[in-house]
């Protein structure tokens, strides 16, 4: 270990309740900025029909820059955009600013012009292999090591994103969806997440877990059982007159890929609803000119918006992934595979559900078939 297990433990667990503390206070501070101050989409006035109280909605709040002590170069709460508001707490309010503050230190985006963001996109693939084999090696210092890799591998997938918007002049988190960075970040993201559940593969394959049969007396084990964990599985036995026997069986490697497969599975789906919805509401919020601005304004900064995008905040691939990371680093990863890897179906069928539902009711307010939301 890189230190003793009970300093780590400590150290650790400070630092994720840090973490925790900060992101809620990011998250209070977020909405209260949406609903008292302007938001940069809904200033244009490219709609003539726009209703008198809806321009006097708009034009009576007050510019978040000229309240704000952080500049907004480096603060995630100034441009909040659909996608801003459906990216995980880590990457919006650590990396993200991170990203930042890494731009403006060497300015990458203004006179660095030969990096390109689709090279850092295909930089960070190269990490993740590097980090993929790290996870193979049975000490646990090199896991960690690569739990470290690939979290430089998601900060440098935050940066492309903020160095191609810096170059466009675009504010706040966007998707360009079927751009050519579009489709590059994508499959390096993909990329970089097949090799990290490779690695984990693989470590368990040459280090299966185990799973035990403990204080099992003789008489009342079934002879098949026996004979058929003998014949399949490789077996530690101890025995004692007055206990009986306890097995410990490893785990066979038809099993570690099921349990793999599944979480793998539940990552595909989270980024295929993910970007679904954000592509959804990025439409009838954001891009939807002709539609009355008032109403999109009111269901962008409505409580119920809010819920519905912190939900995906949550149960988004990239969400998947730290929890992952954190499990591998804890030395966790076989069991927080198995804890989730039914489960996390049902968190994801009840969170498209409900989200069908209310992008169903968003688009019927905008569209005027409903006159509250």
């Amino acid at each position: 270990m890189m230190w003793p297990s009970s300093q780590a433990s400590k150290i650790l667990t400070f630092l994720l309740f840090l973490i925790v503390i900060y992101c809620v206070n990011m998250d209070t501070f977020l909405f209260l900025r949406i609903q008292n101050y302007k938001i940069d989409t809904f200033e244009t006035r490219e709609n003539s029909t726009l209703q008198e109280s809806s321009t006097h909605t708009v034009d009576t709040l007050q510019n978040y820059e000229d309240a704000t002590w952080v500049p907004c170069s480096i603060n995630p709460l100034c441009h909040p955009t659909v996608k801003g508001l459906m990216v995980d707490h880590i990457n919006h309010y650590i990396y993200g600013p991170f990203s930042a503050i890494v731009d403006v230190s060497v300015q990458l985006s203004e006179k660095m012009l030969f990096i390109t963001p689709n090279m850092i996109s295909v930089f960070h693939v190269f990490i993740a292999i590097l980090g993929a084999k790290l996870l193979t090696c049975p000490n646990l210092v090199a896991r960690r090591i690569a739990v470290v890799l690939f979290q430089i591998r998601m900060f440098l997938d935050d940066l492309d994103g903020h160095v191609a918007r810096e170059r466009k002049h675009i504010k706040g988190e966007r998707s360009e969806v079927g751009s050519l960075g579009y489709w590059v970040d994508g499959i390096c993201d993909l990329l970089g997440v097949v090799s990290m559940m490779v690695g984990i593969g693989l470590y368990l394959r040459n280090n299966p877990p185990r799973r035990g049969y403990k204080g099992i007396p003789v008489s009342t084990l079934p002879y098949h059982q026996l004979k058929e964990i003998n014949s399949t599985e490789d077996i530690e036995k101890n025995s004692t007159a007055e206990i009986g026997i306890s097995y410990k069986t490893k785990v066979t490697f038809q099993r570690i890929i099921q349990v793999i497969g599944l979480f793998s599975g539940q990552m595909v789906i989270s980024s295929l609803a993910w970007n679904r919805y954000i592509d959804i509401y990025q439409e009838l919020l954001e891009n939807c000119t002709e539609c009355d601005v008032y109403k999109r304004m009111s269901s962008f900064k409505s409580g119920t918006f809010f819920s519905a995008t912190l939900m995906w905040r949550i149960v988004n691939p990239h969400s998947y992934l730290h929890l992952l990371s954190l499990a591998v680093f804890c030395d966790k990863t076989w069991g927080f595979l198995k804890s989730v890897h039914y489960f996390g179906y049902l968190v994801l069928v009840v969170a498209v559900g409900l989200s069908e539902y209310y992008v169903e009711c968003v688009r019927a307010y905008i569209l005027g078939s409903i006159e509250n939301l």
